[in-house]
């Protein structure tokens, strides 16, 4: 049975984030366009498009995860793409470039079926935007693994973003924060590691994300 008083190493440092916004400069009006700015856009670009949108103050439930996929729908008026568009999920990726490969190559095969290629009004181009991101430090410290139940629903959604999202752009293996300290126990946590590998960020808000989250290690701490 794991046990709640193995002390790691050093504590789970709680840290906040936002991601700022910062033009690039580049825009599309159609979707060749967008097809050619894709291939050596800044890398941050398409995190920011895909990812940006969860850390945005959003009115309602959006008909598409990624702003790619959005512009095809209202700026291009391509239902059929914006579709596959926004499907893609990121985590299926193991970098950003791997994700750029995957929205070229659907992109192209959509040039490839459309005898003309469509056009955005000039008020709906296409702004490519790219972030840096802003870490901020909580000064929260968290020192035994069963601490997190009680500290993951009081979070931002800023912090969740940085350390389950964020922290698989940043680690080699591609994992969350979470994962990655409870590693450090050898071993002792690892059930939970595999169900937290589970979690898809995704296609749901950072608060759904922290629901699901809290519920995870409220459940494994409760149910030992």
């Amino acid at each position: 049975m794991t046990t709640n008083n193995r002390t790691p190493i050093e504590p789970f440092v709680v840290r906040d984030c936002t991601l700022v916004p910062i033009s690039t400069g580049k825009r599309a009006q159609n979707l060749r366009e967008l097809r050619d700015h894709l291939v050596t856009i800044h890398p941050g670009s398409i995190y920011y498009h895909f990812w940006g949108g969860l850390l945005r103050p959003r009115f309602g439930d959006p008909e598409y995860n990624n702003d790619f996929a959005s512009w095809m729908r209202h700026g291009l008026h391509d239902s059929v793409l914006a579709e596959r568009v926004g499907i893609i999920d990121p985590t299926d990726f193991k970098d950003i470039e791997e994700l750029r490969r995957e929205l070229i190559d659907v992109i192209e095969e959509r040039l490839d079926e459309t005898e003309f290629v469509p056009w955005a009004k000039t008020d709906q181009q296409f702004h490519f935007i790219r972030s840096q991101i802003v870490v901020f430090d909580t000064h929260k410290r968290i020192k035994y693994p069963g601490d997190l139940a009680t500290a993951i629903p009081n979070m931002t959604v800023g912090s969740i973003f940085y350390h389950f999202i964020d922290a698989m752009r940043r680690s080699p293996e591609a994992v969350n924060d979470f994962s990655s300290w409870l590693k450090g126990f050898q071993g002792g946590y690892k059930k939970l590691i595999d169900r937290l590998a589970t979690i898809d960020p995704y296609f749901i808000s950072l608060t759904e994300l922290r629901e699901q989250l809290s519920l995870l290690f409220k459940e494994y701490f409760e149910g030992e």
